[in-house]
């Protein structure tokens, strides 16, 4: 359910960038991380970082189209989205914070986070979301700059990519379990 509720603003955001204009696009993901921060709040859970940056990237975005440049191609705003995302990630962990520990501390009991090797894992786990949004940037940039090329070698990269980082998140924890005998909740669900 956690990574449901995670990666559901980017669901909305890419289904809606499909059917509807890039502003009304950003705006609806943006109110989809506001209210996931709403459901943590709620339940007396702390606000993550992922959430609320990508609350502010996407309404940033939004009022840029809206502002000064509602003409903005829909590879620019993908472009913009995927950038945003890199910075968090990469952010998160250059503030020695990596987001996924937010969700990892609420997921596991104390004494499992206290285990070493807990937030070195955490670090991995992140670097691979920032691997995954960086491979997902570029792919949209090689596109904006190529434009013979198909908009669905863009798509796939953007899939493998996102895909490729989900399946880390939920492999990762059982490798760690079986090669060190942490246990295998020490990080947040990825189902």
């Amino acid at each position: 359910m956690t990574i449901f509720l995670i990666l559901a603003p980017y669901g909305v955001y890419t289904f809606l960038m499909l059917v509807a204009s890039a502003a009304s696009s950003v705006f609806a993901a943006s109110a989809i991380c506001l209210a996931t921060i709403a459901i943590d709040v709620a339940r007396g859970r702390s606000v993550k970082t992922l959430a609320a940056g990508s609350a502010i990237v996407f309404a940033a975005i939004g009022l840029y189209l809206v502002l000064f440049d509602p003409q903005l191609g829909t590879l620019g705003v993908k472009l913009s989205v995927d950038i945003g995302i890199f910075v968090i990630s990469l952010g998160s962990m250059l503030i020695r914070r990596p987001f996924t520990l937010q969700y990892a501390l609420e997921a596991v009991p104390a004494e499992t986070a206290a285990m070493p090797g807990f937030l070195h894992a955490n670090y991995v786990i992140t670097g691979a979301w920032t691997v995954a949004a960086l491979l997902m940037a570029a792919a949209n940039l090689v596109l904006l700059y190529i434009p013979g090329l198909p908009l669905w070698s863009s798509l796939a990269v953007a899939f493998a990519a996102r895909n490729s980082a989900i399946y880390f998140t939920k492999w990762y924890p059982e490798y760690r379990q079986i090669k060190y005998g942490t246990p295998a909740r020490a990080l947040p669900d990825a189902r």
